[in-house]
C-alpha cells in the first residue's frame, strides 16, 4: 500500500495537494511509465487517424509543389490566404507551453508540474506546423535560402526592416529555446526510463539522451541552474514572438491592420488559444491513461481560469478596435470594421465573437470549470474561434481595400482545406509519437510536490508503508 495522508489539505504545506489518492513516489513512476511500456489500443486508434491526416498533407504539398500556389483560393487583393491564417494560428497554439513551463516556473506555481511536459511538447510541434506555412506560401521553397542573409548567386539580400524577416528570427529562436527547455527537463525522466528499460535498444536510446544522469547532488545542482537560465530566456519570448507576428499586420497602412492594439491583443489571444489546446489534449489523455490522480480537477480548473482571463482580454480588444476606428474619424478605418460586422464575411466575424467572447463566460460557473467534458467542449470552440479570428483579420481587411475596382471575394479550395487538415495530422502524429516514447508527465517534478518531498514531512505512524517510497 502507498503512504496514506489527507488528500485535501496538507498540514505542513498549508495548501491543497496537487496529487490525489495518497500515492507514493513509486506509484507516480508506474503511472507515467506504463503508457510507454505497455501499448494502448486507444493510442493506436489516435495514431492511425493522425497518420491518415498526415498523408493528406503529403498529397496536398506534393500537388502544391507540382502546380504552384495557384491551386489555393488566392486572388488579386487577397494574396494572404489560409496559409498565413494557419501560420498565425499555430504560432499562437505554441504559447501556452512556454507560459506554463517558464513563466509559471519563475513565479513558483507548483500546479504546473503535471501539465508542463505535454505543454512543452505541444509548443514544439505547433511551431513546426507554423513554420511549414510561410515556407510553402513563399512559392518556391527549394530556393528559400535566398531569404537568409547569405551571399547567393542572385545577389539578393533580405530587407532587415521587414517584420516578415523578424518573424524568421523570432520564431526560430523561440523554437530553439523551447526545444532546449523541453529536453533539459526530460533528462531526469529519461534516466528513469533507461533504468526501467527491458530491451538493449531502449536502454541504449534512453541512456544516450539521459547524458549519463545518475541523480547525484552535483547533477541536480547543474540541472536546476540550467533550467532556471532557460526559463529566464524563454519568458521574454512569450511576449516577443507573437508581438512580432502582429507586426506583420500592424506596421502596414491597410485599414483593419494598422492598429497599435495588435501586439498585446495577439499575445493575449495566443495564450488563450494555447491553453485551450492544452485542455483539448490533456482531457482525453487523462481519461485514456487513467491519470486523473496526477492531472487533477485543480489543474483543469486553473487552466480554465486563465482561459477566462485571456478571453476577457481578447473581448476587450475587439471592443477597443471598434472604438478606435470610430474615435479616429478615419472613414476607411470605420468602413473596414463596419464591413467585418455586416459585410460579405459577417458569418466569420460573428462565429469568432461567439466562440471567443461568449463561450469563455461559461467558465464563471464552478460546475463548468470543474467538469472535464465541459472544458473539453469549450476548448474546441475556443480553438475554432481563434482560427476564425485570424481569418477575419487577414481576409476581411484585404478583400475590400482602397480600390473598389480590385475588390474580390475569397473562397478556399479543396487544397486549402486539405493543407489545414494535414497540418493537424502532422501535429497529432508528432504528439502521439511523443506520448508513446517519452514520459508525458514530468516524473521528477510531480514527485517534488508530494508531501513526502517536504523535508519536514513525517508519515503518519498509523499508516502502513510499502517500502517503495524512497525508490
Amino acid at each position: 500500500m502507498a503512504t496514506a495522508y489527507h488528500d485535501e489539505l496538507d498540514p505542513l504545506l498549508g495548501r491543497k495537494n496537487l496529487v490525489e489518492g495518497g500515492v507514493s513516489y513509486h506509484d507516480i513512476t508506474e503511472a507515467v511509465a506504463t503508457p510507454i511500456e505497455v501499448p494502448n489500443s486507444r493510442w493506436w486508434i489516435a495514431f492511425l487517424i493522425s497518420l491518415s491526416m498526415l498523408g493528406v498533407l503529403g498529397v496536398a504539398l506534393g500537388y502544391l509543389f507540382w502546380m504552384g500556389t495557384g491551386i489555393w483560393g488566392l486572388n488579386n487583393p487577397i494574396a494572404w490566404g489560409w496559409a498565413i491564417v494557419n501560420f498565425v494560428f499555430w504560432v499562437g497554439i505554441g504559447h501556452a507551453g512556454t507560459l506554463i513551463s517558464a513563466v509559471l516556473f519563475l513565479f513558483r506555481q507548483k500546479w504546473r508540474t503535471s501539465i508542463n511536459r505535454a505543454s512543452e511538447a505541444m509548443t514544439i510541434f505547433a511551431v513546426i506546423c507554423a513554420l511549414l506555412f510561410p515556407t510553402v506560401h513563399a512559392g518556391r521553397p527549394w530556393v528559400l535560402y535566398w531569404s537568409l542573409p547569405l551571399p547567393n548567386q542572385m545577389s539578393m539580400w533580405p530587407n532587415f526592416r521587414s517584420p516578415l524577416l523578424w518573424d524568421v528570427f523570432a520564431v526560430s529562436t523561440y523554437f530553439t529555446v523551447s526545444l532546449l527547455f523541453w529536453y533539459v527537463g526530460l533528462i531526469p525522466d529519461l534516466a528513469t526510463m533507461r533504468d526501467r528499460a527491458k530491451t538493449p535498444m531502449r536502454r541504449f536510446a534512453y541512456g544516450l539522451f539521459a547524458l549519463g544522469w545518475r541523480g547525484s547532488t552535483r547533477h541536480w545542482l547543474h540541472y536546476e541552474k540550467a533550467y532556471m537560465i532557460l526559463a529566464g530566456l524563454a519568458t521574454p519570448l512569450v511576449l516577443s514572438v507573437h508581438t512580432i507576428v502582429s507586426f506583420d499586420f500592424a506596421v502596414s497602412q491597410l485599414p483593419g491592420w494598422h492598429t497599435t492594439i495588435f501586439p498585446p491583443y495577439f499575445v493575449a489571444g495566443a495564450i488563450f488559444s494555447g491553453f485551450a489546446m492544452v485542455l483539448t489534449l490533456l482531457v482525453p489523455l487523462r481519461a485514456w491513461f487513467k491519470l486523473g490522480h496526477l492531472i487533477t480537477i485543480k489543474h483543469l480548473e486553473n487552466m480554465a481560469k486563465i482561459i477566462l482571463l485571456t478571453g476577457t482580454m481578447v473581448g476587450y480588444a475587439y471592443a477597443m478596435e471598434f472604438f478606435i476606428a470610430w474615435y479616429s474619424g478615419n472613414p476607411y478605418e470605420s468602413y473596414a470594421f463596419t464591413n467585418r460586422l455586416f459585410g460579405d464575411y459577417w458569418w466569420a466575424y460573428w462565429t469568432m465573437v461567439s466562440c471567443n467572447v461568449i463561450t469563455p463566460q461559461f467558465i464563471w460557473f464552478k460546475a463548468i470549470r470543474r467538469s472535464p467534458l465541459a472544458l473539453f467542449v469549450l476548448s474546441i470552440f475556443v480553438n475554432i474561434g481563434m482560427w476564425f479570428e485570424r481569418f477575419v483579420i487577414t481576409v476581411t481587411s484585404l478583400h475590400h481595400d482602397f480600390l473598389p475596382s480590385s475588390w474580390d471575394y475569397y473562397s478556399p479550395t479543396v487544397w486549402d482545406v486539405a493543407t489545414l487538415v494535414g497540418s493537424f495530422g502532422l501535429f497529432f502524429t508528432l504528439f502521439c509519437i511523443f506520448v508513446r516514447f517519452l514520459p508525458m508527465l514530468a516524473i521528477a517534478e510531480v514527485k517534488s510536490v508530494l508531501p513526502q518531498a517536504d523535508p519536514h514531512y513525517h508519515a503518519p505512524h498509523h499508516a502502513p508503508t510499502s517500502g517503495k517510497e524512497h525508490h
